[in-house]
């Protein structure tokens, strides 16, 4: 069975929908012709026409509001950002009338806004930010985060059919970097729900996005070198959160390492520490601790984004703190 790419993956996930349903449309800059900045939408508009593949103006405002509108009257839009770092020209109709618009009068608006976040790719302070954080701060969203070219299919296919908006952040890291088999039948990834990627008794990583790869990295070489099992959650879903299956991990191992690429004040490794010291606190051996980048803007020169990105040898001397603790 042939490799899919990650972004194949989304590709393949957005044709399908839209042809099941052909409400499910897609807007957004340089997304016809041109077949999308990263192709994501490639060969759309010759297989679903300009009705359906709709080329905007530079305006992601006008972009998510047009999508709004059309959710309402009963579409399934997909707005793409060309880099998600945009999507703060649209804050205002995302935060204050997308999410809240259901607690205002009881209808749903069923968009998706999706676009390659993260960094890895020397892309600069404007073209790397990983924005999660204004969203999942904000009730009435769904936010989401995949690291698999399987989780990047099932979870768009279950963001389209989602009654609500999600915010979809796929990391343009992985787009050509991660490729596996994928069934041929249709198939949806829960919003909501973890995944297990590697099982350990001794400490526990929860992550997310491009940072699992290194946390499975950093897991394997600390089995190899010492013997110790750590266990690797991919949260997936930010919001809503998988408590169950991060507090299950904590309370078997006692030990846990937050790794995100986002930075650190505000971060969703505080609100998740946060959770596991009101649930199960007295499972804990150690306390809480984070690698995550630090409070700046993202660097262009590829030497200060490598340190400013959490990595394996930083993750590795986390886990040794919490394996001495």
């Amino acid at each position: 069975m042939a490799l899919t790419t990650y972004v194949e993956a989304i590709r393949q996930g957005i044709w399908e929908e839209m042809e099941s349903d052909d409400r499910v449309f897609v807007l957004g800059e340089d997304i016809g012709v041109y077949g999308g900045a990263f192709k994501v939408t490639e060969g759309m508009l010759e297989r679903f026409g300009g009705m359906r593949i709709i080329d905007t103006p530079i305006s992601e405002s006008a972009i998510v509001g047009a999508a709004i509108g059309a959710a309402l009257m009963g579409m399934r839009p997909i707005a793409e950002m060309q880099f998600i770092d945009f999507i703060a020209c649209a804050f205002d109709q995302i935060v204050n009338f997308a999410a809240k618009n259901r607690y205002r009068w009881g209808a749903g608006v069923p968009i998706v806004i999706r676009g390659p976040s993260g960094g890895g790719v020397h892309g600069g302070p404007f073209h790397s930010q990983n924005p999660e954080m204004h969203f999942v701060h904000t009730p009435g969203l769904k936010v989401v985060a995949p690291a698999t070219a399987y989780d990047a299919k099932g979870l768009i296919k279950a963001a389209i059919r989602d009654e609500d908006p999600v915010i979809y952040l796929e990391h343009k890291y992985l787009y050509r970097r991660i490729k596996e088999e994928l069934p041929k039948e249709d198939y949806v990834v829960p919003i909501g729900r973890a995944a297990l990627r590697r099982e350990g008794r001794d400490l526990t990583i929860l992550t997310y996005g491009a940072m699992l790869y290194q946390a499975i990295e950093a897991a394997e070489t600390l089995a190899r070198e010492k013997g110790l099992e750590t266990e690797v959650i991919d949260l997936r879903s930010l919001l809503p959160l998988d408590k169950d299956a991060i507090l299950t991990s904590a309370r078997k191992t006692g030990k846990v390492l937050i790794v995100h690429e986002d930075t650190k004040t505000g971060g969703i490794a505080g609100e998740i520490t946060a959770i596991i010291n009101e649930e199960v606190f007295e499972y804990l051996d150690a306390p809480v601790l984070r690698v995550t980048a630090p409070d700046t803007p993202v660097p262009y020169s590829p030497p200060l984004e490598e340190f400013f990105l959490p990595n394996k040898a930083k993750i590795l001397e986390a886990l040794g703190k919490l394996a001495a603790y």
